[in-house]
């Protein structure tokens, strides 16, 4: 029986994986318009710090909203169907999951006292740190799973165990609590108990202090890299090719900071979020899981999810968990005032 195993293991070993193999050009025609994307959001909303307003957020999530539309299109006509299918539903999945992160920037930038005219600055920054550090990520992830078809096994039951630690903390408070590269660099480095403005560092009676601001970049972007540890085995459940899983990630990122401003607070109305991102968790982790079976050859061919069974799910899922959030927010707004009358 381990000889068998280890007889279907060896094609699954060099099974080529599934990419669109991008040229090296095309990869810094990507990094060049996404670089010059930041660059004209920097130039047009950051040259003058001030308080964004739910119109210009609006504006700003449905330009980055189009640029992914635009790009997955170019995708569909350049590439192929199925690897634009897979950016659109890596998108959508990457995107989401960003939304039920923009919680915690809200918790962190409450507990920092963050003024409203500086924390698009703070998004900014972190978000670049984070763009940075899931490069990094991605290269690894694409390295391994070109080499090693087992590693479909520890994503897939990574996925579904963060989908049940998604459930059963769901009703738990969420407060912001450092983590240890905060600790670290408040114990390391002298900090300001005040904003300067948006400066990050200042000097005081000849000595260098840095600034709340620095400290709250560095917890933003910390915390956007905890979260990096399930959107990234999550989006390569869902494409392989790591120029989609980067494009996806980086789209989904960019207008961030925008949805940040244009929902406020309306992430806490969606109160079944967590339970759809779960579900959508546990689903790609199934999906996982099935798909390292079948590089091993064994389960038939029918039983792999395609990617239009999985972009189906994912936006059922998410339509409906909106609804039923949307609904039971509103039952309990008309059961406050009728209480209240």
């Amino acid at each position: 029986m381990g000889a068998d195993l280890m007889l279907r293991a060896a094609p699954a070993q060099q099974a080529a994986v599934d990419t669109m193999h991008v040229h090296w050009w095309v990869w810094a025609a990507t990094l060049g318009g996404l670089a010059l994307l930041l660059l004209l959001d920097l130039v047009i909303v950051d040259r003058k710090p001030h308080e964004v307003t739910t119109a210009e957020a609006a504006k700003w999530v449905t330009f980055y909203i189009a640029c992914a539309i635009v790009f997955g299109i170019g995708v569909w006509i350049f590439g192929d169907q199925h690897f634009a299918i897979e950016f659109f539903t890596g998108y959508i999945t990457e995107y989401s999951l960003s939304v039920d992160n923009l919680f915690i920037f809200m918790v962190i930038m409450s507990s920092f006292a963050v003024p409203s005219i500086h924390q698009h600055k703070v998004l900014l920054i972190g978000i670049l740190l984070a763009l940075f550090m899931r490069g990094i990520f991605i290269a690894v992830g694409a390295a391994l799973i070109a080499q090693f078809v087992w590693i479909f096994f520890i994503f897939g039951a990574f996925l579904i165990w963060t989908a049940f630690s998604m459930v059963r903390k769901k009703d738990e408070e969420e407060e912001y609590k450092e983590n240890a590269l905060v600790r670290w660099v408040r114990k390391v480095f002298p900090v300001t108990d005040d904003y300067h403005e948006s400066k990050q560092t200042v000097k005081i009676d000849g000595k260098r202090y840095l600034t709340p601001m620095f400290v709250v970049i560095v917890a933003i972007g910390s915390a956007d890299l905890l979260f990096a540890v399930d959107s990234i085995p999550a989006i390569f459940g869902i494409t392989q090719d790591p120029f989609l899983v980067f494009t996806a990630n980086a789209f989904a990122l960019m207008g961030l900071r925008q949805l940040y401003f244009l929902l406020g607070g309306l992430v806490d109305k969606l109160v079944y979020l967590s339970v759809g991102l779960a579900v959508i968790l546990g689903f790609i982790g199934l999906k996982l899981i099935l798909h390292a079976f079948h590089e091993y050859h064994l389960v038939p061919e029918w039983a792999e999810i395609n990617n239009w069974m999985s972009l189906g799910f994912i936006v059922l899922t998410l339509a409906i968990t909106t609804w039923a959030s949307l609904a039971k927010s509103k039952r309990n707004s008309s059961e406050a005032e009728a209480n209240q009358g």
